[in-house]
């Protein structure tokens, strides 16, 4: 957590997942906060390597399904989010 608060600049105890990955992109850790404690998890790929896209500010926002398929090892970079509309003000 305290990686996340000094070169992030972020709260670790915001509700965000924080994904790192290893030189290698075959291990990944996530460090979360539940509300009771920090959770870790770390998966490593026997094969292939984890999809990454440019990093911009040390910072990549994912969907939660984006974050699905990096961490099953899929090519989540072809999925866009859909873009939520806000709906007419009626009255």
């Amino acid at each position: 957590s305290a990686l996340v608060s000094e070169a992030l600049h972020k709260s670790p105890y915001d509700g965000s997942v924080f994904v790192f990955r290893s030189k290698r992109s075959d291990r990944v850790k996530l460090l979360a906060w539940d509300g009771s404690g920090m959770v870790l998890v770390t998966k490593w790929l026997h094969e292939g390597h984890f999809t990454w896209p440019p990093i911009r500010d040390g910072v990549v926002h994912l969907s939660a399904t984006q974050l699905a398929m990096l961490l099953d090892g899929l090519e989540w970079t072809r999925v866009s989010p859909k873009l939520v509309k806000q709906p007419a003000v009626v009255g």
